[in-house]
């Protein structure tokens, strides 16, 4: 039998409430299995898994609504029940008799005969014990408790700022001539938000699609520069001084870095990489130093031929960082023949999903329809259900794709719960939520992506899609669980790379208003640019993950309070060939490293690149949309989920280990 949850419009005001409860009863039921004689799979880990799953899913709910409908009722429940959360998940790490009986099934003569599958789960329990501070003596135990809870409040405020500042700034203007150069959904846009707070003209916010928007087509220079040093000094000493992120972030750091010194680890880098592919971090600086060696020359070429293109366009004989997108998207329509904004009316929101759908059941055998009557947190979320070959549910995910005030920035999936053989016997089904912030429909047209939203639809279905098609029923390496941190993006990542194909393109590109599909001559204009400024991208990612890295890899309880920025300026002088200004306060926030899980892990998205892209040079061999090429994937990859070492899976599918070249490669740098 198959049973799923989906999302329920809880009551916030017993949340709270109903929350210490589970925990209290999750607390008695543990006691109660760690009074047996002799533990087996059956009467401790598959009972245990049924309280981690049911504390998830009652979990999952908030933390969601956290994320896409933060009201300032959420956000206080939230933030009450997030220390009772961790101190639960301390508590449990923490518990020798339980850790103890975990190590007792290792040594077992019955392990031998457990699936490869049970196995790995409770050897990642038991190194996860390890780095919960099970071996700890207990005044060291109750400081590690202590630092993770301290960690929690942090990192969410750390993020609330972000999203409170971000929505805190607002620019209106009563002279269109300002807005000269913006693309028309734009100023419907800033129509709309001044409507709406009862101000004339129009008004502009740092919400992602309004500011990539002004940052890349507004004429006026001035304007561009003001909506960016506002987005730079965001939750910064540059700007509301209550939104403020320079103490926090240090005390992050600290707090880490404590933790990592309480478990033995000379560094919170070192810790890090405890449970990811590359395990020591001379591979991950060899990684990006040889990565930044080989791309910044090549990047600086890039930008001084922006540069020139400035100065022969506008006598701009000095870019600045708010022209740099302005004068790439010219640059690019004289190269290409075209700008981002030109091939939004071919990406009807709802056609680009219906060709992805369409993309993945030809890959995957599977179908993919919409659900209807479910509760959801907004008017615009839709449901769906994947179907497999036998016509059978696998999987459910819901879509949230606009921005909107008191949702936070970005774009992410996330799940509600994994696949799970239930203790009654039931196959729960995997829920997830995958979302982003693009441009929402108007009254006159539907919600029109660029290129640039489609692969990040695309990348953030592939996560939903790792998590979806797995076909493991145990809970701890089911879906995206267990999978290390620097192969999680693999699957996200692979999928960006159909959104170039002329056979994919087919399926998602579709004027609004002509049905026409993209023109032949567009097609091949878009398909030249897919590396254009490819070393100057690159070199800005390495300068994300070199800073992320030495950051953590360097600290230490006495560093000076300018420490972050001091990383910060070596790493640019290292990578950055882009100016930049004395102002710029990006760090504060850089939410995926100090709110989000990568904190010494950012390089995961370039690891994972390499894997991704030799992955796909598979499929572009084999003609691109390869139902045996998407099978193979399918069965050794997608649906494996933890269940081994990514290595070992990427081999399975490859036959041999990933090859750096296949990135540079793709990237147009070999």
């Amino acid at each position: 039998m198959q049973t799923q949850p989906f999302f329920t419009n809880f009551d916030i005001k017993t949340y709270q409430t109903e929350f210490a409860q589970l925990l209290q009863t999750n607390r008695v039921k543990i006691n109660t299995l760690l009074q047996s004689e002799e533990f087996t799979w059956d009467n401790l880990i598959h009972p245990m898994d049924e309280l981690s799953n049911n504390l998830h899913i009652k979990w999952a709910l908030l933390s969601h609504m956290h994320n896409v409908v933060d009201t300032e009722e959420v956000r206080n429940t939230y933030n009450n029940c997030l220390p009772l959360l961790t101190e639960y998940q301390s508590d449990l790490g923490q518990n020798k008799a339980l850790y103890s009986a975990y190590q007792a099934i290792s040594e077992s003569n019955f392990f031998a005969e457990f699936t490869p599958e049970k196995r790995r789960t409770i050897a990642n329990n038991l190194r996860d014990f390890h780095l919960c501070g099970v071996d700890l003596p207990e005044d060291k135990k109750i400081t590690f408790r202590e630092l993770e809870k301290k960690l929690a409040e942090l990192t969410t405020r750390f993020e609330e700022n972000v999203l409170d500042a971000t929505h805190a700034w607002q620019k209106q203007i009563t002279d269109i001539r300002l807005l000269a150069g913006l693309p028309e959904h734009v100023i419907a846009y800033a129509k709309n938000q001044a409507e709406q707070h009862g101000k004339d003209g129009w008004v502009l916010t740092l919400e992602m699609p309004c500011y990539l928007a002004v940052i890349s087509y507004a004429e006026n220079r001035e304007l561009r520069q003001e909506i960016y040093t506002a987005f730079v000094t965001r939750a910064s000493d540059l700007s509301d001084k209550k939104f403020d992120n320079s103490n926090i972030m240090q005390a992050i750091l600290a707090t880490r870095h404590e933790l990592a010194n309480l478990l033995d680890f000379s560094n919170y880098a070192e810790l890090s990489l405890a449970t990811k592919m590359l395990t020591q971090p001379s591979q991950v600086m060899k990684f990006l130093n040889e990565l930044a060696a080989l791309a910044t020359p090549l990047a600086q070429k890039e930008f001084n031929s922006l540069q020139d293109f400035a100065v022969e366009v506008d006598a701009i004989d000095k870019l600045q960082p708010w022209d740099v997108a302005y004068y790439s998207e010219k640059l690019q329509k004289k190269l290409f023949d075209f700008n981002s904004e030109e091939l939004r009316p071919y990406f009807p929101e709802a056609h680009v999903l219906k060709g992805l759908f369409s993309l993945v059941e030809q890959l995957y055998n599977i179908h993919i329809e919409p659900m209807h009557d479910i509760a959801a947190w907004h008017p615009d979320v839709k449901c769906f259900v994947i179907y497999n070959e036998k016509n059978h549910a696998i999987g459910y995910f819901y879509i949230d794709l606009y921005a909107r005030p008191q949702k936070h920035g970005g774009a992410w999936m996330d799940d509600l719960c994994s696949r799970y053989q239930k203790l009654n016997g039931d196959l729960q089904l995997p829920v997830t939520f995958l979302t982003c912030n693009f441009t929402p429909p108007s009254k006159d047209q539907p919600s029109l992506l660029t290129h640039d939203d489609v692969l990040t639809l695309f990348h953030e279905f592939g996560h939903g899609l790792h998590h979806m098609l797995t076909k493991m029923d145990v809970l701890d390496i089911s879906g995206i669980s267990g999978v290390e941190w620097d192969a999680v993006e693999l699957p996200s990542q692979f999928m960006e790379n159909f959104c170039w194909e002329k056979s994919v393109l087919d399926k998602i590109a579709c004027h609004y208003q002509t049905g026409e599909h993209l023109p032949e001559h567009l097609y091949n204009q878009l398909r030249a640019s897919k590396n254009f400024q490819a070393a100057m991208q690159l070199v800005r990612q390495l300068e994300f993950a070199l800073f992320d890295f030495r950051m953590h890899l360097e600290f230490k309880q006495d560093v000076e309070s300018s420490f972050i920025q001091t990383i910060l300026n070596n790493v640019r002088q290292q990578v950055c060939v882009v100016p930049v200004i004395a102002s710029n306060r990006f760090q504060h926030s850089f939410s995926h490293i100090f709110a989000g899980g990568y904190a010494a892990g950012y390089y995961s998205y370039k690891w994972a690149e390499v894997l991704s892209s030799d992955v796909y040079e598979l499929f572009a061999e084999n003609g691109v949309i390869s139902n045996e090429i998407g099978q193979r994937f399918l069965d050794t990859i997608l649906s494996r989920g933890g269940s081994d070492n990514a290595m070992n899976l990427f081999k399975a599918f490859r036959g041999r280990e990933p090859a750096v070249e296949a990135l540079l490669k793709n990237s147009g740098l070999l």
